[in-house]
């Protein structure tokens, strides 16, 4: 048990330093980037065209009468993935179809897991093996401790962690579980994407426009301060944050940055390699998205709508969380 606890705990490292501050760019750079197009020849106005027409805006004609309680309708259409000025895993920018659907207006809360735990009498993965991934705040470090599940990630003498706050320390497992139960599944990471871009304005950097603060007020739950010696919680939360707090895009969907990643039901390749044979090994990762309060711009920017990251189906870390897709027959 100490050896898989020591390699998730490596893996988890990996994750955390693999992103790298990326300043938005100017609209020449970005429109070199992302349309290949020869800048010098073209006007300011011509330019943000070019950029416009990557995502156009989506509608939603056709929208259902009735939406399941607690979802949003998320319509289809041709959606763009990636970013050419993000990090090298958001390219090649590609075009693709999605099918319209519904999904969790903010990720699966502790007290809606607790429900499931309630009725089915599940063991998590972090309650059968005794221990989970979480940050030692005083020690500036990542730690394996033990004693902690979704209901006490910070172990009991923090105390449980509030009904209305995303539930973490769930492997891929659990969450499809737990979704089963519910009549959903997770989103592919080209759904998870789509929808954080919204209706409208689909190039912003994050779910909810381009910064991290609107009017003076924060717009995401994330590290605020120096990592990972200082973090001055000038957001108000140290850790994870009530749903439905932060930023909302214009579908409807909070938390679609910061606060926790979020599983997706996608492994992890290169967007080079998205239309090639896969084939899964012990080695084969899922997707995450969304970053997390861990998440700061310069060494992980992972909150921005391109941003992907990548772990283990059998991890069970403190500051990853899930929210559900179904669907529209």
């Amino acid at each position: 048990m100490l050896n898989h606890s020591v390699l998730r705990i490596f893996i988890l490292g990996l994750i955390v330093f693999s992103f790298s501050c990326k300043e938005k760019q100017t609209i020449d750079e970005v429109t070199a980037n992302c349309s290949n197009l020869d800048r010098n020849s073209l006007s300011n106005a011509e330019k943000i065209d070019a950029i416009e027409a990557i995502n156009a805006p989506l509608t939603l004609a056709g929208k259902p009468k009735s939406i399941p309680d607690g979802m949003v309708y998320v319509p289809g259409g041709e959606t763009t993935i990636g970013s050419e000025s993000g990090m090298a895993n958001e390219q090649p920018i590609f075009t693709t179809e999605v099918q319209p659907f519904y999904m969790d207006t903010h990720p699966v809360t502790v007290g809606e897991f607790r429900k499931f735990v309630e009725a089915t009498g599940y063991i998590t993965f972090s309650d059968s093996i005794g221990d989970g991934i979480v940050f030692d705040f005083e020690q500036a470090n990542w730690i394996i401790k033990p004693d902690i599940n979704w209901e006490y990630p910070m172990g009991k003498e923090v105390g449980k962690v509030p009904d209305n706050h995303p539930v973490t320390l769930l492997t891929y497992k659990d969450v499809t579980r737990y979704l089963e139960w519910v009549g959903k599944r997770l989103p592919t990471e080209i759904e998870w994407e789509h929808a954080a871009r919204g209706l409208s304005n689909r190039n912003d950097i994050y779910a909810w426009g381009n910064t991290l603060k609107v009017d003076g007020e924060f717009m995401t739950n994330t590290w605020d301060g120096s990592f990972p010696t200082s973090n001055l919680v000038n957001d108000g939360y140290l850790t994870t944050a009530p749903v439905g707090k932060f930023g909302v895009n214009d579908l409807g969907l909070t938390d679609m940055g910061g606060n926790v990643w979020e599983w997706t039901s996608s492994w992890y390749r290169s967007y080079s390699e998205r239309d090639q044979p896969f084939t899964i090994t012990k080695q084969s990762e899922k997707v995450l998205r969304g970053g997390s309060f861990m998440c700061h711009s310069s060494y992980c920017h992972g909150y921005r709508v391109s941003a992907r990251s990548n772990t283990p189906p059998d991890n069970n870390m403190f500051h990853i969380g899930f929210r559900g897709v179904k669907a529209i027959p």
